[in-house]
């Protein structure tokens, strides 16, 4: 199934996008339930007992989960990546966390605050959890507590985040720092979560251009592990790191300016894209930033 919401800000309508490319509008259902086994049925009602919407390529496109209770990123989970950051490939899954109130639409701004010198981006599969998990037995057993894929976009700055300071908070949780979307994916609609290709062009130039094989660690063993560590809730989101290629990367003159638009790739994900737009430093209120 592949289900997506559009429309404004904290008024999106959820739709799923049947196999003759048709969208059906779900409503206000919650994108969890409608990709969940229970919620199989009352999607397919919808769909028979409703009408094709038409296509609005001007439409919004909000995150598909707009506010997960946990927002879980791994780092270094590329081998080429740790190589351009300059270090060693982990032995454990390396977490930290975002907050969530950074996720927008994957077509909604990213906003450049005036101070941001080194603006990064990183493409990176996110896994949804569709089920509570606590001390699951076996990655084998956490695939079953996966309810979808989408892409996670990690913006952060790297001249805050490798300043010195311990931790990498200030440099990833400036609002809009996370656009996520555009589709949420069921696993059975996605098929082999470890050939995907993963792919980033900063103004039309091919930045990043990976495959989800390369990862170390798995999605599945990311959330059995987590869940060793912590209690996964349904909705929580983990977005499981990127492949070579971010700014970190080139020279210092390709990090994200004023006007740059980004876009970013995963097979049977579709495409994500954010025009940069550079605003005041102070307290400021994300234009489309995803509340509903």
């Amino acid at each position: 199934m592949i289900l997506q919401r559009v429309g404004p800000p904290g008024a999106e309508q959820l739709v799923t996008r049947t196999p003759d490319g048709r969208l059906h509008d779900l409503g206000s259902m919650d994108p969890l339930l409608a990709a969940s086994p229970e919620g199989r049925a009352q999607v397919e009602h919808a769909v028979r007992a409703g009408r094709p919407l038409p296509r609005s390529p001007q439409a919004r496109v909000g995150a598909p989960v707009p506010r997960p209770g946990k927002l879980i990123t791994v780092g270094l989970n590329y081998a080429d990546h740790a190589a351009e950051a300059a270090m060693d490939l982990p032995e454990e899954p390396v977490y930290f966390l975002k907050d969530p109130a950074t996720i927008v639409g994957s077509t909604d701004d990213i906003l450049l605050p005036e101070d941001s010198t080194a603006l990064d981006w990183e493409v990176e599969l996110a896994v949804v959890v569709g089920r509570d998990a606590h001390r699951l037995a076996t990655p084998a057993e956490a695939a079953a507590h996966i309810c979808g894929y989408t892409i996670s976009h990690d913006v952060c700055d790297r001249n805050w985040q490798l300043s010195g300071a311990p931790g990498w908070d200030r440099s990833k949780v400036t609002p809009t720092f996370n656009p996520l979307g555009p589709v949420l994916v069921t696993p059975d609609e996605l098929g082999d979560v470890g050939a995907l290709r993963m792919r980033t062009w900063v103004d039309g130039r091919l930045r990043q251009d990976g495959i989800t094989a390369d990862m170390r660690f798995s999605p599945a063993y990311l959330v059995w592990h987590l869940s060793q560590i912590t209690t996964l809730q349904r909705g929580d989101v983990i977005s499981t790191g990127t492949p070579a290629g971010s700014g970190l990367g080139h020279s210092a003159e390709h990090y994200l300016r004023d006007g740059d638009v980004v876009e970013l790739e995963i097979t049977g994900l579709g495409r994500m894209r954010q025009r940069v737009r550079t605003v005041p430093t102070g307290p400021t209120r994300p234009t489309g930033s995803d509340e509903g």
